[in-house]
């Protein structure tokens, strides 16, 4: 890449869509995950108004040129809508939100220092999403049944925690593609036992087999192509959490539609696209390290050595669901996390100190028994 500072570019403004009114009442119409369709919160009536959902969508899923774009040669910016955008003070989450709604508290952590955010120039637009396939019901059921499972969760848990903190928000993902031709190199270790004779304390001689390791040279060539690296650009949600539920399958995207948006809140992403091409650099080239030093020859090998060539390298901006559950218990703040498309759950929890003290009293208890038994 050129170290050339690019000419600033005016930022591209956002442009009000239409919204998407009930044709019965006149409310607006919000994405259904349950019915996969606009549907009228208030008479329930669907809209008229028809979403792309077929993975590719008819135009296929664009990838642009990352070079370009770090250049400052690709401006595909704006939400193509009128949207809001606020900072929690807390947290630091940026969410994003029609103008109607009127955010009291922030979605991620709860609280209500929530100030306007104003951007220097416009984000990224999202050009492709997993719109949501679970609905808020099944999620309650699922988040439930993982309670139930959690057996050092007080038995209270379930009741406190799930009020009315399940949100439902599109948060932000960079992906990224390229081809790597590489090179490697490296010294190839075979293992050998010979037979070595000793004396004992005894006196008497004794053998055994001791390892050995002929080193020889060895070469080779790898090429491999990764598609759609995933890199989150998520501040508002527990990174370990998200990385467990992450199995999002990017070839079920559809091209963005702000009808996918209407009534949702989307976090705006925090790690630009240099940063995060970085990162997915650097975790590339980890593997591509991997599938090298997996085709060396022999049972060991040192000195591996790689020279790799890079091209093909786009990238696209994405927007992918999950289901936050956000709680207050006892003073300290827990999450938990569900993939809006796959169901996938994750998250932390209380223990209970009088759970883990009788796990702890039984193994004692059970350990006593033993000894009595070995002892008779």
């Amino acid at each position: 890449m050129s170290d050339d500072v690019p000419p600033p570019i005016p930022p591209v403004a956002a442009t009000a869509h239409a919204k998407f009114h009930c044709p019965s009442c006149g409310a607006e119409a919000t994405w259904n995950p349950a019915k996969q369709a606009l549907i009228c919160g208030f008479c329930g009536t669907e809209s008229p108004a028809q979403l792309d959902t077929t993975p590719g969508g008819e135009g296929g899923i664009v990838e642009h040129d990352l070079v370009a774009a770090l250049r400052g040669r690709d401006e595909e910016r704006g939400w193509q809508a009128e949207r809001v955008e606020v900072r929690c003070q807390s947290c630091q989450a940026i969410s994003v939100f029609d103008p109607a709604r009127v955010g009291q508290r922030c979605d991620f952590c709860g609280s209500s220092a929530l100030v306007p955010y104003e951007e220097v120039k416009d984000a990224f637009r999202p050009e492709s999403l997993l719109a949501f396939k679970l609905s808020e019901n099944q999620v309650r059921d699922a988040v439930r049944h993982w309670y139930g499972s959690r057996w050092f969760a007080p038995n209270a848990l379930g009741s406190k925690a799930m009020t009315d903190q399940l949100k439902g928000i599109y948060i932000p993902y960079w992906t990224f593609d390229a081809q790597s031709e590489a090179d490697w190199s490296a010294q190839s270790g075979y293992h050998y036992y010979v037979t070595e004779y000793y004396n004992d304390s005894n006196g008497n001689q004794q053998s055994r087999q001791v390892q050995h390791t002929r080193w020889e040279p060895s070469a080779g060539h790898v090429s491999h192509f990764f598609d759609d690296e995933l890199v989150c650009a998520s501040k508002g949600v527990d990174r370990r959490l998200l990385s467990e539920v992450e199995a999002f399958p990017t070839k079920e995207l559809v091209p963005y539609q702000s009808g996918f948006l209407a009534g949702w809140v989307v976090e705006r992403y925090q790690i630009d696209l240099m940063a995060a091409a970085q990162k997915s650099h650097e975790g590339m080239e980890a593997k591509l390290n991997s599938l090298c030093a997996s085709q060396v020859p022999g049972d060991t090998h040192r000195d591996l050595r790689i020279n790799a060539d890079w091209s093909g390298q786009t990238f696209k901006h994405i927007l992918t669901p999950i289901w936050l559950l956000s709680y207050d218990y006892h003073g300290e703040v827990y999450q938990v996390v569900v993939n809006g498309y796959t169901g996938a759950i994750s998250g932390r929890y209380p223990k209970s100190w009088v759970k883990i003290l009788l796990l702890v009293f039984g193994i004692l208890a059970l350990m006593a028994i033993v000894m009595v038994l070995a002892n008779k």
